[in-house]
Order: structure tokens, then C-alpha cells, then sequence
């Protein structure tokens, strides 16, 4: 697939609100609040930012004139029904921005919507659990061969397509319902135990999720298991996608920016880097790639990234996140051919994402 150069920004505010569509009795139609996140990701066109390697910046900018009309305010007095896909809508409208491939709503940690450039939705719900497993056909010697355990995190995505006369699609708790069989038997449990899960991969784990509530829940369109926090699957029932983070800190000056513009000193960032692979599943092993190899693999790219200064490595110019995703490719493609997609984030939910193979739902930042 053509290779494609996305910017991405966040921004938070703080906003109240109620949710009058929903049934009576519900908590929502109360007046409450949350510490909402507005997230952003465009296709730039050349010369839209001030100058070279000031995208994200002048993205993230953009995002906060867009939001500031809602931080501390009732939403209710900007939108008649302001639900987190409706304000994803509302915030894509005040962008006023060409080449926007999605707009975000956070309204927890936990919960939120993405509105693509088509303006369809996609609501997401996350759940934790805690589990024991092990995983049997690895080779003799490999950490998961031993019985440990994780916190894994599970995100639901569900298809929210609403009818012209809807004001609401998919509900939260809905969501909540569904799951809540499923939580209690993964719950401090050990997976290998569990019907159908003897060989417990975050691969094999997403499909048993998907398998068992996809029937019931139409909607349903991706599973994500993070098995750690830097390391995950996803599942759309009929392919897998696992992404590895690692973080780095690094220095870098970008020297297009005019004088006095304090990117033009030396500065820094903890970055956050995470590689996308998409690849058949070993029917054996239980997964596609073995986060592990990810990792050793990725890693004489790595240390030229941590701790150096980024805008003096060979074959870059500007350090900007869009640049370093475009050199990360170049150096470790033929390492890893099964890599399709790096988000690379300078500060938190701000960076880029270059991707040459299908781009999956955002996950959270």
C-alpha cells in the first residue's frame, strides 16, 4: 500500500454536561463532568505548518483554538445532544480543517468514540483483568514457557452507525453488559484452565473474546488485548495486528525554525514509539510475531535513538516526528518485513503516524 504521513495532537479540557436521550433513571442524565481528551489526526498538506518539522505543534495549536469553547463549560449550551460521538463531530466542525482522517473524544480513561473522514464512529470501552497463564509450545527456555502473570487490559470496539432520526447509538453500559460474563471467568483465573484458551497468546485470547461476543453483539468490530502496557493484539475476526512500545529520551534542534523560536535551541522529548505488524497467525505457536523478537530485533535502531541528539544522525535533516518515523522505517524495514505502521508521539498523543498498510482503530493514548 501507498505510504501515508498522518499528524496527530491532543488536547484536554474540562467540560460538564447531561445526557438527556437516555432512559430514565440513568446516571448520565444527571449533570456531571469529566476531564475530557480531544485527540486529532490529519494528513497535512506541504507548507500548512510555519515552517519544516512545526506540524505537530501547529497541529496540536489548531486542536486547542478548536476545543476552547468547551473547556469549562455546559456543553449542554453548545450542543443539544452532547454525547462523546456528537462532540467529536462538533470538534471536527471547528478544526475547519482539510485532510482530517479522524477526530477523537476521550471522555475517561476507559471510554471514548473515533469519527473517521467519512463520519462514521467507532465506540471503544476498556476492561481489565487479572490472569495467570503460560504459554506451551514455546521453545525450551523462553520466559512465557514459565508460568507468570499480567494485568491485561481488553478495549472493545463497536461499529456505532446511527439512523438519521438517532441521537444515540450504542450505549456505554451496553457494552459493560456484554462483557461482564466474560471478565468474571478471565478474572484471576489461570487462562491455560480456561475451555479453548490452552495456549493463551494475546492472539488466541483476542479470537476467544471476539468469538464469544460477536453473535450477540453485532456492532462489535475490534478487540484489543494489551497483554502488558507496551505490548498488544488486535482482532477484527479475520486478522491480527500486534503492536510493541518502547519509549526513548533523546535531544534534538530543529534548525528551520526562525530565530528566537525556542525549537530552535537544543531541546528534548521522552518519545513514544510504537511498531505495528501485521502477519499470519502461526497456528502452533498461538501468535503472529513474537513481541520478543520484536524487541531484539528493533534494537540496534534503538540504541542510535536513545540518548543521542536526533538531528545529527546520518540521512536526516529535520528531527521532526514525521521525519525520525520516515528514517525508523528506513533502517529497520528489512528487519522487520512484517512492520506496516509507526506512531512516533514527542510529547503525549502529539506526533506522527506513518503507515503503508491498514491503519486499525487508535488506541488510546
Amino acid at each position: 500500500m501507498t505510504e501515508r504521513l498522518l499528524h496527530v495532537a491532543a488536547v484536554p479540557f474540562e467540560a460538564a454536561r447531561h445526557v438527556s436521550v437516555l432512559p430514565a433513571g440513568h446516571r448520565c442524565r444527571a449533570l456531571h463532568g469529566h476531564s475530557f481528551l480531544a485527540r486529532v489526526r490529519a494528513e497535512l498538506a506541504p507548507g500548512w505548518a510555519p515552517f519544516a518539522g512545526a506540524e505537530t505543534d501547529a497541529l496540536r495549536e489548531r486542536l486547542a483554538e478548536a476545543v476552547a469553547p468547551l473547556d469549562y463549560a455546559d456543553l449542554n449550551t453548545r450542543l443539544r445532544v452532547p454525547t462523546d460521538e456528537n462532540l467529536a463531530r462538533w470538534v471536527r466542525d471547528h478544526l475547519a480543517l482539510d485532510g482530517v482522517e479522524s477526530v477523537g473524544i476521550h471522555s475517561t480513561r476507559d471510554q471514548g468514540v473515533d469519527l473517521d473522514a467519512d463520519g462514521h464512529c467507532h465506540l471503544w470501552r476498556r476492561f481489565r483483568f487479572e490472569s495467570a497463564h503460560q504459554l506451551p509450545n514455546v521453545p525450551e527456555g523462553h520466559q512465557c514457557g514459565r508460568m507468570h502473570g499480567h494485568g491485561f487490559e481488553v478495549i472493545l470496539h463497536a461499529d456505532q452507525t446511527l439512523a438519521e432520526d438517532q441521537d444515540m447509538g450504542v450505549d456505554y453500559d451496553r457494552i459493560d453488559t456484554l462483557w461482564a460474563p466474560l471478565g468474571a471467568a478471565l478474572d484471576h483465573a489461570c487462562l491455560n484452565d480456561i475451555p479453548g484458551l490452552e495456549n493463551p497468546t494475546s492472539e488466541m485470547l483476542a479470537a476467544w473474546i471476539w468469538a464469544r461476543l460477536k453473535p450477540e453483539f453485532a456492532p462489535l468490530s475490534w478487540v484489543s488485548v494489551y497483554e502488558t502496557a507496551t505490548a498488544g493484539c488486535q482482532f477484527d475476526g479475520s486478522s491480527y495486528r500486534i503492536w510493541k512500545e518502547q519509549r526513548f529520551e533523546s535531544a534534538l534542534c530543529l534548525s528551520a525554525a526562525p530565530e528566537g523560536d525556542a525549537r530552535r535551541r537544543l531541546h528534548g522529548h521522552s518519545y513514544l514509539l510504537r511498531l505495528h505488524l501485521c502477519a499470519p497467525l502461526d497456528r502452533v505457536m498461538g501468535w503472529t510475531v513474537d513481541y520478543g523478537d520484536v524487541k531484539r530485533l528493533f534494537k540496534p535502531v534503538y540504541t542510535r535513538l536513545d540518548h543521542h541528539r536526533l538531528d545529527i544522525l546520518p540521512g536526516i535533516d529535520q528531527a521532526a516526528p514525521g521525519a525520525l518515523a520516515r528514517w525508523i522505517r528506513a533502517e529497520v524495514g528489512d528487519a522487520l518485513p512484517a512492520l506496516d505502521r509507526i506512531d512516533l508521539h514527542q510529547t503525549p498523543g502529539c506526533g506522527a503516524v506513518l503507515s503503508w498498510g491498514p491503519q486499525g482503530p487508535a488506541l488510546p493514548v
